[in-house]
């Protein structure tokens, strides 16, 4: 027999951010305890609001499946003695599985007939089980963070005030901190407040609904964007596509009332920028624009209550908004009476990292490796541009409007930039420079701005690996990961064949005065932090771990080119082909550990394997290094490949370490010859075989 289940947690609200997460979370959890006992359902839903999160299953099984278990038991000729009767040994198994002798069976193994004893445990009802079940899941629900209240010692996002547990109509009786789990839910905080006893899910979507309470997310989203439409149809103009911000704003509302404001036309003379972070980060409001994309004087607020007079809300949410407007416009008054340079001056008395100085000493170590780059790798043409962009870029840090709004750093510095007359390419930079803030956001378009962003977080990079500041477990309070692959993004995107370790080490000398560690330690460390990285991007784009590990493992000096020996050899190792020939490049590399190279002396080779060996080997050689130096490693790898059937007939025919030294040394310099045709390309020790 089929039942459902109804379980719902309200609580104080939880912040929009972490709902999502468990409502996922939720499902999981209880998929896997009702299967871990046994217990068969056809679906489970999550809903939520900020105050209740609600998990719903149907067509859930009265009770747990029979559980049928077979233990074995002793050899079946000791179990028995040769009239067929259970000796001892049978009786005493038996008698600890709890049956009778004669419920044994016999059964045939590998090793021969055993008997055997099969126990049927009978399922349990589902509504003995839920108590334990329940409460296990709602104690392992993840957030971001959890608090205790009273003096209890369970934790969770905001403090419970009620639990509805419901089976089939019954009530699952639990405690949970001091919350007894039962059949009354509450409606709207303010609208309906009282409390709602309910029967089963029917009844609660039912009643909950009647009390202003819209549990599905998405429903509510859907309620607010409908109505954003048509107030926008109403001033021409069209909704911020942000849907971002409307799934905020879903999670904060348990009913949604949006309205439609103004703000004075006056306050469009603000940067676009600085109206859509005051609106949509400070305030949840919605921006309307024009169809150029620009900001109208208006928006839209989502209340989370009803009101007899709209415009008693409306007058509130306006007078809000144009007191953070006011303040805007006051910062960006008073930040334009300054030129960058000055504010750029102001940086020597803002510390950046104790150890590592103030904001203007980096300002001044990543333009000097900014101008490096640019001029040795990229563009020098780029250099006027680099140098005036890379020392104003941080100017705005100490700018009044990015102390108010710290979001719009860099943003603030194109705006002034462009106000102060700078061209276009320093500007668009010195917002570039940023670029990417986060997982999944833009790169940089122009070169300047590219070169800056890397010189940028790299001496963050260097600096903290210095003086021992490193990332460990989830502690990574500077975002060095995030800024590491924001370099290696940057560099893959534009493909400039920069040598990553000649950056290190200008990084490393620029910052000689600061540094506290030795500077093998730090470039090693750096080395390797950036291996790390790039590994994980591209294993979690399409490439098997043991390829990217293959070729990280030869060094990752050039970006670019490390990236297009992983795509090469993820298609190599598609030939079917290709396994047998890594087994046999890894005997090299195995054979050649810990061994020194020596120079090949023909005269030596005393079987025709090893003359064969060294004469293919110098057919190819010169063609391999030439498909090598193009970056044609496909077509230098195909040609390797034909070396195959000269190192079998070698390794069948030829003892490398041979009792005559000369000779063992002979033929491992032959076989370091080999090696070093693909030593450079990949490390074939590291691929995995089938």
């Amino acid at each position: 027999m089929s039942e459902e289940l109804l379980l719902e947690i309200g609580t104080e609200e939880i912040p929009a951010a972490f709902m999502p997460q468990a409502l996922a979370a939720c499902r999981d959890l209880m998929e896997k305890e009702l299967r871990a006992q046994r217990i068969t359902f056809k679906t489970i839903q999550t809903q939520g609001t900020p105050r209740r999160i609600i998990i719903t299953a149907y067509d859930v099984a009265d009770r747990q499946q029979e559980l049928i278990t077979n233990k074995t038991g002793p050899a079946k000729n000791i179990a028995y003695d040769a009239a067929g009767n259970p000796t001892k040994a049978a009786i005493g198994f038996a008698g600890g599985q709890g049956i009778d002798v004669g419920q044994l069976t016999i059964i045939k193994t590998d090793k021969g007939e055993y008997v055997s004893a099969e126990k049927k445990e009978e399922g349990r009802k589902t509504i003995t089980l839920l108590p334990e079940i329940l409460p296990k899941v709602i104690t392992a629900i993840p957030f971001p963070k959890s608090m205790r209240w009273h003096d209890l010692e369970m934790r969770f996002a905001r403090p419970i005030h009620w639990i509805v547990a419901l089976f089939s109509g019954e009530i699952v009786s639990f405690t949970l901190g001091n919350v007894q789990a039962g059949d009354i839910t509450y409606g709207h905080r303010f609208m309906a407040p009282d409390p709602i006893k309910v029967t089963g899910i029917a009844s609660y979507l039912d009643q909950v609904r009647q009390a202003h309470v819209t549990v599905d997310p998405s429903e509510r989203k859907k309620v607010i964007t409908e109505k954003i439409r048509e107030f926008a149809r109403q001033v021409n103009g069209q909704p911020d596509d942000d849907d971002k911000l409307l799934d905020e704003v879903a999670w904060l509302l348990e009913s949604s009332f949006p309205v439609l404001c103004s703000f004075k036309k006056e306050f469009l003379q603000l940067p676009k920028a600085v109206l859509l972070t005051t609106m949509k980060k400070h305030q949840r409001y919605v921006p309307l624009l024009d169809t150029s994309g620009n900001p109208l004087p208006y928006f839209v607020a989502v209340n989370n209550t009803d009101t007899a007079d709209p415009q008693v809300v409306i007058n509130g949410h306006e007078r809000v908004l144009h007191a953070r407007l006011a303040d805007a416009e006051f910062f960006f008054t008073e930040d334009r009476k300054k030129t960058l340079e000055t504010m750029t001056s102001d940086l020597k008395q803002v510390v950046f990292q104790s150890n590592l100085g103030t904001s203007f000493e980096k300002v001044m170590r990543f333009q000097k490796l900014a101008l490096f780059i640019a001029e040795t790798y990229v563009n020098p043409s780029l250099k006027t541009a680099v140098e005036k962009a890379a020392y104003l870029c941080k100017s705005d840090l100490v700018s009044e409007m990015v102390g108010e709004f710290p979001e719009l750093q860099g943003i603030m510095g194109r705006e002034y930039a462009k106000f102060s007359g700078e061209t276009e390419e320093v500007s668009q930079a010195i917002f570039e420079h940023y670029l990417p803030r986060f997982a999944g956001d833009d790169l940089p378009t122009t070169d300047t701005g590219a070169v800056i962003s890397i010189a940028d977080k790299l001496d963050t990079i260097v600096g903290c690996f210095g003086v021992g500041l490193i990332p460990s477990g989830t502690a990574d309070p500077y975002a060095l990961r995030r800024q590491c692959l924001g370099i290696i993004n940057i560099i893959l995107q534009k493909k400039y064949p920069v040598s990553l370790a000649e950056l290190i080490s200008k990084a490393i000398t620029n910052l000689e005065q600061k540094i506290t560690r030795p500077v093998e330690e730090i470039y090693g460390d750096v080395i390797s932090f950036f291996s790390g990285r790039l590994a994980n991007l591209l294993t979690a784009q399409k490439y098997s771990y043991d390829v990217v590990d293959a070729v990280v493992a030869c060094g990752i000096d050039n970006l670019a080119d490390s990236v297009n020996r992983i795509e090469a050899l993820h298609n190599m190792k598609q030939d079917p082909n290709f396994e047998s020939l890594a087994i046999l490049f890894k005997r090299v590399v195995n054979i050649l550990a810990d061994t020194d190279s020596h120079r090949v002396e023909p005269s030596l080779f005393e079987e025709a394997a090893e003359k064969a060996l060294y004469e293919k080997y110098l057919e190819i050689r010169d063609q391999v290094k030439e498909r090598m130096a193009q970056k044609e490693y496909s077509a230098a790898f195909k040609i390797i490949s034909t070396i195959r059937e000269s190192v079998d007939n070698f390794f069948d025919n030829v003892l490398v370490m041979a009792k005559d030294a000369n000779l063992k040394q002979n033929r491992l310099g032959l076989l370091h010859e080999i090696n070093s045709l693909f030593t450079n390309f990949a490390d074939f020790s590291r691929i995995a075989s089938e």
